[in-house]
């Protein structure tokens, strides 16, 4: 085995939260992008798979050509442990922006400063300052 990627399916806007992701978290960059060519059973220049890093951590995602019942669920989320209380503020800040708080930044037994979301594009976060 190479390698474990979390892998994320969007419906559409997959190099938009790419560019979201990328613009706000530091050290992170995307890696490779493949796109839909005319008659690839996507939409052309849609997402086909692509590879994008978060401080180092790799994920992979698409534009599903295949519209879907499902989407994201909070059960699966992105998990950041932050320096600083303005690190933690200003994540916890742009990515909710536009989505919705499922904890907010609090002072939990279990962190000194914790909060959990989920971003526009139906993406979980939590995001916590150890004690």
């Amino acid at each position: 085995m190479e390698k474990v990627t979390p892998f994320l399916m969007f419906q559409g806007n997959a190099e938009e939260a790419m560019n979201y992701y990328t613009s706000i978290i530091e050290d992170s960059k995307i890696l490779n992008i493949i796109r839909y060519e005319t008659k690839e059973g996507g939409q052309e220049g849609s997402v086909m798979q692509a590879v994008f890093s978060l401080k180092g951590q790799e994920f992979m995602c698409i534009d599903s050509n295949i519209k879907h019942e499902f989407t994201f669920t909070p059960s699966f989320s992105i998990f950041i442990t932050c320096d600083t209380e303005e690190e933690i503020d200003k994540l916890y800040g742009e990515l909710s922006n536009g989505g919705q708080a499922l904890m907010p930044l609090g002072d939990y037994s279990f962190s000194k400063k914790f909060g959990w979301i989920v971003d526009k594009f139906g993406v979980s976060w939590q995001f916590t300052l150890p004690l």
